[in-house]
């Protein structure tokens, strides 16, 4: 089942809408054990992000963080074989998107 909202006012991050892959490993139901991982992946839009309008909502650059659709974006920044180290392409470590969060003044603990 999916349930979703769309955010009127959402965090951007360097002007673009994303997403957070967290993992989680669950080892039992009954009783609930599940571990999260320490490192997850960020997804970002490779469009700037405007508050949706007639003329932009069908940017899907924009408004859709769907690696699969944005990686057709002439905007994509594709991860290199340095990908642990890097802080600017459109799929990231989520530990490399709370860098750029803490850098725009929010607390990240």
């Amino acid at each position: 089942m999916l349930v979703q909202r769309y955010v009127k006012n959402p965090l951007l991050v360097e002007g673009k809408k994303f997403d957070l892959r967290l993992y989680v490993l669950v080892k039992s139901f009954d009783p609930i054990e599940a571990y999260l991982a320490n490192e997850g992946l960020a997804r970002l839009c490779t469009e700037n992000y405007r508050m949706p309008t007639k003329d932009n909502m069908k940017n899907m650059f924009m408004h859709l963080t769907n690696f699969s659709l944005n990686k057709n974006s002439e905007n994509f920044v594709a991860p290199t074989e340095n990908f642990l180290n890097e802080d600017n392409g459109s799929k990231r470590l989520m530990s490399s998107l709370w860098k750029v969060i803490e850098e725009q003044g929010y607390d990240i603990t």
